[in-house]
């Protein structure tokens, strides 16, 4: 069940939920309006699974930065989210998509114990300019049912970072080596 933006506020003040920095204006219906952090990562050359993503990293200035189409961009969200009661659902929405940005397609779920600012999958069908802190898409908050397991107690590869990841696949491979 999807929390509503007073059921997410109110989530906030119980200590249920975390995002920081909050802005009760940014809260809509059903979603909280998350905002595009200050760095990318650039992945413009051919990428491998078995190895680490080369890639250079780029502060957007507060006049923007051109998004080009057949890059990899990797983002990371202003926002800090953390729930131990609610799973979160990160999305791109309306705003980015009709700018031609593609942004979260592959991994939008956030486990109950996510406590992390979100790395970003950003690519684009035409040259935009985006801007350090816009509005980039939706985060809803979804009810489990059953018992809860924390992602942070399992410890998964993605528990800690607060800032663009890579991927970590390449670590499978080097598992798998002798």
């Amino acid at each position: 069940m999807i929390l509503t933006g007073p059921a997410i506020a109110a989530a906030i003040a119980a200590g249920d939920i975390v995002i920081d920095p909050f802005d009760p204006e940014r809260l809509s219906e059903n979603a909280y309006d998350w905002r595009l952090g200050p760095t990318l990562r650039v992945c413009a050359t051919d990428l491998d699974a078995a190895v680490p993503t080369p890639f250079t990293e780029v502060t957007i200035p507060e006049t923007g930065y051109v998004l080009e189409p057949g890059i990899l961009y990797l983002g990371v969200t202003l926002e800090h989210t953390a729930s131990d009661r609610y799973a979160q659902m990160l999305n791109g929405d309306r705003i980015t998509g009709n700018l031609g940005i593609w942004v979260h397609v592959s991994a939008p779920l956030g486990h109950v114990g996510h406590a992390i600012r979100w790395t970003l999958e950003i690519r684009v069908v035409r040259p935009v300019r985006i801007y350090p802190g816009m509005t980039f898409g939706k985060l809803i908050f979804l009810r489990t049912y059953g018992p809860a397991v924390s992602y942070q107690q399992l410890g998964r590869k993605y528990t800690s970072t607060d800032g663009i990841d890579i991927s970590r696949l390449h670590e499978e491979f080097q598992e798998d080596t002798p």
